[in-house]
């Protein structure tokens, strides 16, 4: 049954294998579960509704991900997405935290309209190859800031922005340790390297008081304080429209960069650079925003940290309906799941950004129209901390470019579009 719905022998794996990398990626992103209710919290939503419908949403956008396109891709709620809903929506403008699900909403049937069109599915495809190796470059960068911070390595500075964070700190020493051990495992051929960093610096911290186990097993909280709540009607308003246009737009640049990155990892990337099974990829994505909003919990995106799983060997559908088992699983094991604390996760994403670093090397570094708008667009996304701001400038970096060396009929119609796009969003910002 599995080799007739995932084809596990024509993507040359096995089904052990695609369970160990969704375990791999479900133990990266599990974190959103905890994190993702204390940010909707602020705006005046229930936390404990909060957690069951990110649970929710994670394990059948994944599992829709996985029988629909068979892609080793996970989904759930989106860091910065739900920051964005929170600081920016409902404190910023003084939305109703219902108002800003309705335009989460909004913006899904948005989306859905364009996959259905194939109009987003031609802007991927139509993207040039150096852009692509930018974006896969550009996440990787932005995922070891992340993994950096978490690690302790890198901390805020009122002078320089970053600076070097406390290395005689216990959990800092035990992330890097960490680090170590999982790119020593790797770089020896050992099977499952991530998970045995992880699982072992988990451990590490119980003898510091870092790894605290608060039981196994709890009820899921009641979903009622947020399920069909949104208010679409509000959403709809003069007001709010910016808002479900902005929530579109970066969530389509988010999911694109993200499918890219994450298919030209694994190897499941076209020779001509487009992604296989990209419009049932787009009405997964799609779907899960829609769904998201109707549970209670801001937009479901495509998550980057499906990179860890996919190092782990997973190439099919099966790891992602792996991750929306254990999703699943979380429901009822938040003391557990919770307890892998984050400087133990934080190494994977930064040795997964080392792997995805690489595919600038494929770059045509005698063609400056070429690779400067690709190394423009990598170094955005960490230094904005948005790989949707990143992968703006570098589209108008690469139409200005052509266009100034005299080879404006090299800029496909898609990145005339993207372009224009990102230059009225920065002037209407």
């Amino acid at each position: 049954m599995l080799e007739r719905l995932f084809g596990l022998s024509a993507h040359n794996t096995t089904p052990r294998r695609e369970l160990l990398a969704g375990l791999t990626t479900w133990l990266t992103m599990v974190y959103i579960a905890i994190v993702n209710p204390g940010i909707l919290a602020a705006s005046g939503m229930d936390k404990g509704a909060v957690f069951t419908a990110t649970c929710l949403a994670a394990a059948t956008a994944s599992a829709a991900m996985g029988l629909f396109a068979n892609l080793p891709l996970a989904l759930a709620p989106g860091m910065g997405l739900n920051a964005y809903f929170t600081f920016a929506v409902v404190k910023g403008m003084g939305l109703s935290w219902q108002v800003a699900l309705g335009a989460v909403f909004l913006s899904g049937c948005l989306f859905l309209v364009v996959s259905l069109l194939r109009v987003r599915e031609w802007l991927i495809n139509a993207i040039p190859l150096s852009l692509k190796l930018g974006i896969g470059a550009g996440i990787g960068f932005f995922l070891a800031l992340i993994g950096l911070e978490g690690m302790g390595l890198v901390v805020a500075h009122p002078a320089t922005l970053v600076t070097l964070g406390h290395l005689g700190n216990t959990s800092t020493l035990l992330a890097c340790a960490g680090f170590l051990l999982i790119a020593g495992l790797a770089a020896r051929g050992v099977p499952g390297s991530i998970i045995i960093g992880i699982l072992a610096i988990t451990l590490a911290g119980l003898p510091y008081g870092l790894t605290r186990f608060a039981g196994v097993m709890d009820m899921p909280p009641s979903l009622a304080p947020t399920f069909l709540q949104m208010d679409i009607a509000g959403a709809l308003s003069l007001g709010a429209a910016a808002v479900v246009l902005t929530f579109f737009l970066v969530d389509v640049l988010d999911n694109a960069g993200t499918l890219i990155a994450t298919t030209q990892r694994s190897g499941l990337m076209r020779p001509d650079g487009s992604v296989p099974k990209l419009r049932e990829a787009l009405l997964a994505d799609s779907g899960g925003a829609m769904l998201g909003a109707a549970l209670g919990t801001s937009t479901v995106t495509s998550y980057i940290e499906s990179a860890a799983g996919i190092q782990a060997g997973g190439r099919t559908g099966l790891t992602a309906l792996t991750v929306a088992a254990l999703f699943l699983l979380t429901l009822f094991l938040a003391p557990l799941a919770t307890a892998i604390p984050g400087f133990a996760t934080a190494p994977a994403l930064v040795f997964v950004a080392c792997l995805m670093a690489a595919s600038l090397r494929d770059l045509n570094w005698d063609d400056a129209t070429e690779y400067m708008p690709a190394i423009v667009l990598a170094l955005a996304m960490p230094f904005t901390f948005s790989i949707a701001t990143g992968m703006a400038l570098g589209f108008i970096t690469y139409a200005a470019l052509k266009l100034l060396a005299g080879r404006a009929g090299e800029i496909p119609v898609a990145v005339w579009v993207i372009a224009a796009a990102s230059v009225a969003k920065f002037a209407l910002a």
